[in-house]
């Protein structure tokens, strides 16, 4: 991959100024922080739920709570990343008196449709329990299922209402509302009650603070917007239907096949291998979520910058917008990834006895994550460059590649087979994209700081703990002296590199969290 010439990065923009990486970076930190009390909350869900019942009793919750997942995810329709698209863009072009209009555009559509899943989800909850089952009608699922349906709406507005509020160019609502409050809810909703409750209570338990949340998340999306409108009027003569259904519509079908590419395959396990297989490649994967901390933070953070700087076409803020996210992405994810290529057996017992079995599909799947992560947030820079369409023929592509691998060898490879299809179609999902960024507008993630981390995350992350595993054998020990050796490494040289890997800016950001938020502009 080449450098973008001088001509594409100045094209039609003024120069950027000196606080773009830093909002992104301020942005960043907060949710950072969100973001690792999400994924942790949700790895320590996994345990509890894994130590305290049976396969098949984790296998009843990890299904359903996938199956509404991806039924939450249909009903948004592309209107999380729609909302944050024309928000962030009135806000650059200071037309942000019209933002009402954009979230009743938005929240209509999809609380009806997500009534309609919800009354679809409890009027057929029996048969998809038969086919969650392997052909097994489970009453345990069924039941299941049906209580956690009416929690779909709820989940429709919240995810709405976060939305708009990153839109509005703030990430205080998305980290306190969905990355603190509600994954902490969930874990002690269910960790306190999972030692007397069912897996169908469960899952109920889970679904639970859906239900304040949402009523939260709305309030937060109506005094934002308040201050943020202070003063002026909505245009009305401005319809922006056909052009916020154009845009939004094609990302809403490649947001149900992404999320498909995660939820499903534990579905098609479940159906094809079994509930219990199912439990332990849901459990397996769930290591994932620890490097996608700093992935989902710093992507939440940068997208609305990057759809004012795209907007402008102002590709050098563009390009150093996604250049210095990207090595904060590989900064946050890699050292997860190889440690967990390096420490897969070890690292599996903590979910208790049965799930070593996972063990290769967790190397497989951390080395595709390196490759797909090094790529940085590629989707999203091509959707808020406006290319929507491209961005769901790439998404719809990788779904192809997996569910295809996946009916072919999941009967045969068990849930090994479903994490080949999850690494080809990650594969599809990064490269794809990233040819297409680089040759329409000239922009790519590797920089000279990305480089850097890179490097070092091999040298200190990978090299390190590998050379531990090596000498003393795979084992608790040799996992906690890798970890720390590695890890004090890795501060020391971060530490050293912080202005060339922009990690200042972000522990600058960190410093002022504490401090009144600027009011959006």
């Amino acid at each position: 991959m080449t450098e973008a010439s001088t001509a594409m990065t100045g094209h039609g923009a003024d120069a950027p100024g000196p606080s773009h990486v830093a909002r992104a970076a301020r942005g960043g930190a907060l949710n950072l922080a969100g973001a690792m009390v999400s994924g942790l909350s949700a790895f320590a869900l996994a345990t509890v739920v894994t130590n305290g019942h049976t396969k098949a009793e984790a296998g009843v919750f990890f299904t359903t709570t996938s199956l509404f997942l991806l039924a939450t995810n249909i009903g948004q329709l592309g209107t999380n990343t729609g909302l944050v698209y024309f928000l962030s863009r009135a806000r650059g072009a200071g037309t942000l008196r019209n933002a009402n209009r954009y979230m009743r555009l938005g929240m209509q559509p999809v609380l009806l449709v997500g009534v309609v899943i919800a009354v679809a989800m409890w009027v057929w909850a029996e048969p998809l329990g038969a086919l969650m089952s392997k052909g097994e009608t489970d009453h345990t699922l069924t039941t299941a299922i049906r209580w956690l349906a009416p929690f779909v709406p709820l989940a429709a507005v919240l995810n709405v209402s976060i939305s708009g509020t990153r839109g509005l160019g703030t990430m205080r609502a998305n980290a306190i509302v969905d990355q603190l409050a509600r994954p902490l809810l969930q874990l002690g909703l269910v960790a306190v009650a999972s030692w007397w409750v069912s897996a169908r209570q469960m899952s109920t338990l889970w679904a639970l603070p859906y239900l304040p949340l949402a009523a939260v998340a709305w309030w937060s999306w109506r005094q934002m917007v308040h201050r943020a409108t202070r003063g002026t009027t909505a245009d009305p003569d401005y319809h922006p239907r056909k052009v916020f259904w154009a845009f939004t519509l094609p990302r809403g079908l490649a947001g149900v096949a992404q999320v498909a590419m995660q939820r499903l395959d534990v579905i098609l396990v479940g159906s094809m291998a079994g509930i219990g297989p199912a439990a332990v490649y849901a459990a397996t994967t769930r290591f994932l979520s620890l490097g996608l901390l700093a992935n989902g933070a710093i992507s939440q953070a940068v997208q609305p910058l990057l759809g004012e700087a795209l907007g402008r076409d102002d590709r050098r803020s563009a390009r150093e917008l996604y250049q210095t996210a990207t090595a904060w992405l590989v900064i946050g994810a890699w050292p997860v990834y190889l440690v967990l290529m390096i420490f897969a057996p070890t690292i599996l017992r903590i979910f208790g006895k049965g799930y070593q079995g996972g063990s290769s599909v967790l190397i497989l799947l951390s080395a595709s994550m390196v490759l797909g992560t090094g790529c940085g947030m590629v989707s999203m820079v091509l959707t808020m460059a406006g290319k929507t369409s491209w961005n769901l023929a790439n998404v719809l592509l990788a779904f192809g590649v997996n569910i295809g691998l996946d009916l072919w060898l999941i009967p045969s490879h068990g849930i090994m087979g479903a994490a080949i299809g999850w690494a080809a179609a990650i594969l599809a999902a990064n490269v794809v994209p990233l040819l297409q960024v680089s040759t329409a507008f000239g922009l790519h993630p590797f920089g000279r700081g990305t480089l850097l981390a890179m490097m070092l995350a091999l040298a200190c992350m990978g090299a390190v703990p590998l050379g531990v595993e090596i000498a003393l054998g795979q084992g608790a020990r040799s996992l906690l002296i890798g970890l720390v050796l590695g890890a004090l490494l890795y501060a020391a040289s971060l530490w050293r590199t912080r202005r060339q890997t922009a990690l200042l800016d972000l522990l600058k950001a960190g410093r002022r969290r504490s401090r009144p938020a600027p009011a959006p502009e």
